[in-house]
């Protein structure tokens, strides 16, 4: 059997391990799990992840969780470009560090827009208040700063010359919130310029696709999440 990749490409994680496979034609097979439809939670599932999270590898009789060590256990195991995940230890050692920092920082702050903006009017019927979105707004936008005053700089891309894993996991972490009509690239001309280069360089027609489920607006209504799923999200706002 060879390898799998459990997927929902509404998850960011998902969609950066996807993008990477799909960029470096890896012999992947994909299987969809539908978080929103608790497909997680099944005992099929149940058998390939613990965690019952996604992304998830199953290869052979080894499984795997979290998108990190997926996306380390595929760069190393098919031996892609080095840019992904450099050999260098200094430039190795930049990418490890974003890594390390954007779980509670990137990751959080833009996935936060995403929630409430998809769950609030979906479980009270209300828009979120204004005051509550210029507060996430403001949040993230301190994160981004500083992810462009630290990392980013005025070099192409986070690390070396070439676009790496800490690239493409921070690109699917700042499209998300346009699920939900919010835009973090506006008014940020660069982060919209490497945007642009990150996209170019795994192929913007790849990264159209994968979003395809994140930008359909029909998949965050009501009537498509069965009861004990949205009961389950309440506790994100």
């Amino acid at each position: 059997m060879g390898l799998e990749l459990y997927l929902d490409l509404l998850s960011q994680p998902c969609r950066a391990v996807y993008i990477f496979a799909r960029s470096n034609n890896l012999p992947c097979e994909f299987k969809q799990v539908e978080l929103l439809k608790g497909q997680q939670k099944t005992e099929e599932f149940w058998k390939v992840n613990l965690l019952m999270t996604v992304p998830a590898l199953k290869d052979g009789a080894f499984t795997l969780a979290e998108s990190i060590a997926i996306l380390l256990y595929l760069a190393r195991k098919f031996k892609t470009p080095d840019h992904w995940y450099p050999a260098d230890l200094q430039s190795r050692a930049r990418v490890d560090e974003y890594l390390s920092w954007q779980h509670t920082s990137i990751r959080a702050k833009a996935n936060t827009i995403l929630l409430h903006k998809m769950l609030m009017p979906i479980l009270t019927g209300k828009p979120v208040p204004a005051e509550k979105m210029q507060s996430l707004t403001e949040d993230l936008n301190v994160i981004l700063n500083q992810f462009e005053e630290k990392f980013l700089q005025d070099k192409p891309f986070i690390a070396v010359t070439e676009v790496s894993l800490a690239d493409l996991l921070t690109l699917e972490e700042l499209v998300e919130p346009l699920g939900v009509g919010h835009d973090p690239f506006e008014g940020r001309p660069t982060l919209s310029e490497w945007r642009r280069r990150v996209e170019g360089a795994v192929g913007k027609q790849l990264c159209q696709e994968a979003r395809q489920v994140l930008l359909n607006p029909s998949n965050f209504s009501a009537d498509k999440i069965p009861p004990e799923v949205l009961e389950g999200l309440k506790k994100y706002l």
